[in-house]
């Protein structure tokens, strides 16, 4: 299914200079993905301690998109720069949990979201990634499909924080904003889990 992850390539082309001046200054894959997930637990901490501060919400679009930028960074220093390991495997995929959990729960403190929905939406998404990782065992490989994959994700929560930030989110929908994504990223899972019964890789 089509999904922003297909972009990731030329997302990549763009940092790569940058990329190699890090590895020139003796950055690590792994510092990285330790920075991009204490940046997303010190926003989300921020948010959840202030929910109604406009200015601390708007952190979230910010963060995410930095998260996506370092998240491409640290994989081209494992690949290209021969950092590649097991611990920075772990790392990787653990690190992308937290971070999803610290940037999607401060929502259950908005009133005007449905607190279930928020943690539906936050179970969903770490359902699909384990579904996305257990690619790995049926033989397929990370398993990234869609319809709502990390980068979908954080393209949605981006549009939510940016409208609550600005005061134009519609009060009339904003209780099935989350179900909704919640509905998707679980329709993610059953994809990546379909994907590697059937031996294909979406």
């Amino acid at each position: 299914m089509p999904t922003l992850y297909a972009l990731k390539p030329a997302f990549q082309d763009r940092l790569r200079p940058l990329v190699s001046r890090l590895a020139a200054m003796g950055a690590t894959a792994n510092f990285i993905t330790l920075l991009a997930a204490g940046l997303s637990i010190a926003a989300g901490v921020a948010i959840a301690a202030a929910p109604g501060s406009r200015l601390l919400v708007l952190l979230i679009p910010l963060v995410l998109f930095v998260r996506m930028a370092l998240n491409a960074m640290d994989g081209m220093l494992a690949r290209e720069h021969g950092q590649a390991s097991t611990l920075g495997m772990y790392l990787n995929e653990v690190c992308d949990v937290i971070s999803d959990l610290a940037l999607i729960l401060p929502f259950a403190a908005f009133a005007q979201f449905s607190q279930w929905g928020v943690v539906a939406f936050a179970m969903a998404a770490m359902l699909a990634e384990f579904a996305g990782v257990l690619g790995i065992p049926a033989g397929i490989g990370r398993n990234y499909a869609g319809p709502f994959g990390k980068s979908d994700r954080a393209l949605g929560l981006g549009v939510v924080a940016a409208l609550c930030a600005l005061g134009l989110w519609p009060a009339a929908i904003a209780p099935f904003v989350f179900p909704a994504m919640a509905t998707l990223s679980l329709l993610t899972a059953i994809n990546r889990i379909r994907a590697g019964l059937t031996g294909s890789s979406g």
